[in-house]
């Protein structure tokens, strides 16, 4: 008997564990996640949904789990609701932001600012794409979806697009990216906000280190893709084509309601120790109640976010699956073979395979990647010195591009869709690439470089 275990039978209540035990724990963790994975494959392959695709996952990892105990059968639902409640918070943001936004849209707020911007600045090109790149980041920003942004001004923005003269091929690329983007800036970052709950980061300080480079980029796409103009109309002729919009509508109808949001915001930081902090969700409601009384046509409130609710299922649907998945893979510990993996692979190797990792991961599991493969990932990075915001808001630039990326590439299928492009879905992809390896690149960098860019925090904060 050595030293190390004469000290370890002094103290009876310390477990010995044995190396074959220990081997034998990494067998059965890997039992279950190929269990998972393999239920995962068969419900993609019979062409489910990748949310009950997921759920198949959680459900078959946690019963392969009861077979040792981890957890014990009888703690399976319990986890499965557990888990379902676990992102409550991102969901109701989701949801009152898109309600907001679908406000704005329904009374013609959209449509009045984008002919505003074809009127004013048509013959000035550079400012008409710059302000159209913000007309996508705002739903996106506000709401953490890319998607709502295409979904919600996509479609007069394509149009307007088209009027500067822009090649329809490049249409949909601009589209795709910039709405990525969107998703990744401030306020809401739906990616960022499940690492911050999965790891106990306060999700405070993202406000420039996602605004900076969202805004660097989203400004390179649009003067990258968008330059070249194919043919020049007149301008006439492009405002009788587009949508007309209220009589009374003006811009302090659509500015109020924004100035409501973000003053909401600004003033629980103004006057941290005097205000309530009220939270996002009602902060957008309070929006949206300003949004209802200044519309200058009526509008029903109540079909709006019926509607809304209705259109978000999917999303929602999925960000409840992925709680399921997380907390069942906690429990089996696959997730800390996850973790484990993450730890060992040499940090060099692990900042190149950023570039695959996460967009295919996004691709595949959707805001699921965040909490398998963002959390543990993260965790690492903290521990060995690397600023935890900035690498998150890094990570945050890439996984928009997975959303490009079969099987189920949501806001690229989206941006095809609602820009009508004509050729193959490959080659709608090969029109990103550029903005897609300089988007990579600067995510990569700010993990890399975390620490040194930690004054962007200091200055969010």
């Amino acid at each position: 008997m050595n030293v190390s275990e004469k000290r370890f039978l002094d103290y009876p209540e310390i477990q010995y564990v044995k190396w074959g035990q220990v081997e034998n724990m990494y067998a059965q963790i890997g039992i279950i996640a190929f269990v998972m994975v393999i239920a995962y494959t068969v419900a993609k392959w019979k062409k489910l949904s990748v949310e009950t695709s997921m759920f198949a996952a959680a459900l078959a990892g946690g019963i392969a789990g009861a077979f040792v105990k981890t957890p014990p059968i009888g703690q399976l639902a319990r986890h499965m609701v557990e888990g379902a409640f676990t992102y409550l918070d991102v969901m109701l943001v989701f949801s009152t932001a898109t309600i907001f936004m679908a406000v704005i849209s329904e009374f013609g707020g959209v449509d009045y600012v984008v002919r505003g911007t074809i009127k004013t600045f048509y013959n000035k090109r550079i400012l008409a794409l710059l302000i159209l790149m913000f007309i996508i980041l705002i739903p996106g920003a506000l709401t953490g979806a890319g998607s709502v942004s295409v979904l919600v001004v996509g479609a007069p923005t394509v149009m307007a697009l088209r009027y500067l003269g822009i090649p329809e091929k490049k249409v949909a690329a601009i589209l795709f990216i910039v709405a990525g983007l969107s998703a990744a800036a401030p306020p809401v970052n739906i990616w960022a906000m499940m690492l911050c709950a999965g790891t106990a980061i306060p999700y405070v300080g993202f406000e420039l280190p996602l605004a900076v480079p969202v805004l660097l980029l989203g400004t390179f796409t649009m003067l990258f893709l968008g330059w070249k103009r194919e043919e020049k109309k007149e301008l006439a002729d492009i405002l009788n084509q587009m949508p007309e919009v209220p009589k009374k509508m003006s811009w302090w109808r659509i500015a109020l309601p924004f100035f409501v949001f973000f003053g909401l915001v600004a003033a629980v930081r103004i006057w941290p120790f005097s205000l309530p902090i009220i939270g996002l969700p009602l902060q957008f409601m309070v929006a949206t109640l300003a949004a209802f009384l200044v519309s200058p046509k009526k509008v029903n409130l109540l079909v709006i976010s019926r509607d809304t609710i209705k259109r978000l299922l999917p999303l929602l649907t999925t960000i409840v699956v992925v709680g399921m998945l997380q907390q069942v893979m906690t429990a089996t510990g696959v997730r800390g073979l996850i973790s484990f993996a993450v730890i060992s692979t040499p940090l060099v190797l692990l900042f190149i395979s950023l570039a695959i990792i996460i967009p295919f991961s996004e691709g595949v599991l959707t805001y699921g990647a965040a909490a398998i493969i963002g959390i543990p990932l993260i965790w690492f990075l903290d521990s060995i010195g690397f600023h935890a915001t900035v690498a998150i808001a890094g990570l945050t630039l890439l996984w928009p591009l997975g959303d490009g990326l079969p099987p189920t590439a949501l806001i690229g299928r989206l941006s095809v869709m609602v820009s009508e492009h004509k050729g193959s879905y490959w080659s709608f992809l090969k029109n990103t690439w550029v903005p897609w390896i300089v988007i990579t690149i600067t995510g990569i960098l700010m993990v890399v470089f975390s620490s040194k860019l930690e004054f962007l925090v200091r200055w969010s904060m």
